[in-house]
């Protein structure tokens, strides 16, 4: 666990470095953010990321967010959303710029490839950052967080990953509040989400689609500046993290095993570095 102080407030993330990991040349960078009420740690296990940057060689960074309490019930101020981090207005992009500074004294990442993913509340953050930190990620990627931060207005074109069941009862796929949601926020439609990065990237307006089993796979080609907009759709699928073990925190949603989220986020980081 690495601290450092932002906004006279210590914040913290784990940094995993694979042991075989050649750090004399550049290396990618994957930030995997937890859920609302989650923690650095529980989004280390529901991703299982630490076994693909294993294999394939890139940093793994797993912020924790902010909470009333000292080590629990974390969140990011995703912009509408959510808790704590919100309500205070937490400087969480700040924090993530502040997090690459303190990278850059530590080993060698490549300016070109540093990447955003996140869960619920922590893909809403992963979005955040596309809007108000494009100059830093190449691409980001969601599991079933929408975009919820009004303005968005990235300084540059981002590659976008989206992963969302149709049945998810904390953040509706067609929006609007959850039923079993834990806080009272109107929450933006997956299609409004991916309008918008299909818009800003200037794609093609209609998708390439391909369904399998359980799962509805959509891509937005021929965008600006090699960016690609791609949707994961998981029919009858609710909130959870498709590929992964468990649930990834109490109470939460059995995932899919028809695909491995963890899996196709780095093939889509990979494939989109900046230009």
């Amino acid at each position: 666990m690495r601290t450092l102080n932002h906004d006279n407030i210590e914040r913290s993330y784990i940094l995993y470095t694979p042991a075989n990991l050649d750090v004399s040349s550049s290396v990618p960078v994957v930030f995997v953010f937890h859920g609302g009420g989650g923690n650095a740690e529980n989004a280390m296990r529901m991703s299982g990321m630490n076994e693909i940057a294993d294999q394939q060689g890139f940093l793994v960074v797993y912020p924790n967010g902010t909470s009333r309490f000292e080590d629990k019930l974390f969140t990011w101020n995703g912009g509408d959303c959510c808790g704590f981090a919100q309500e205070n207005q937490m400087d969480d992009v700040g924090f993530v710029r502040a997090i690459i500074g303190d990278l850059q004294t530590v080993t060698n990442i490549d300016p070109k490839r540093v990447y955003a993913s996140g869960m619920s509340n922590g893909g809403i953050m992963s979005y955040r950052l596309a809007c108000e930190a494009a100059d830093i990620f190449a691409a980001i990627t969601s599991v079933s967080g929408t975009l919820n931060v009004s303005p968005c207005n990235p300084t540059e074109n981002i590659s976008v990953m989206h992963f969302h069941g149709t049945d998810d009862q904390h953040i509706p796929y067609n929006g609007g509040v959850g039923s079993e949601s834990l806080v009272d926020i109107n929450f933006v439609s997956v299609q409004s989400t991916v309008d918008f990065w299909v818009a800003f990237n200037g794609c093609s307006s209609q998708p390439q689609t391909n369904s399998f089993e359980d799962v509805q796979h959509q891509v937005w080609d021929r965008c600006a500046g090699s960016s690609s907009v791609e949707l994961y759709t998981i029919i009858g699928g609710k909130h959870a993290w498709p590929g992964s073990e468990g649930s990834g925190w109490a109470g939460g949603d059995e995932p899919t095993q028809s695909i491995s989220a963890s899996q196709l986020i780095w093939e889509f980081f990979e494939a989109h570095p900046k230009p």
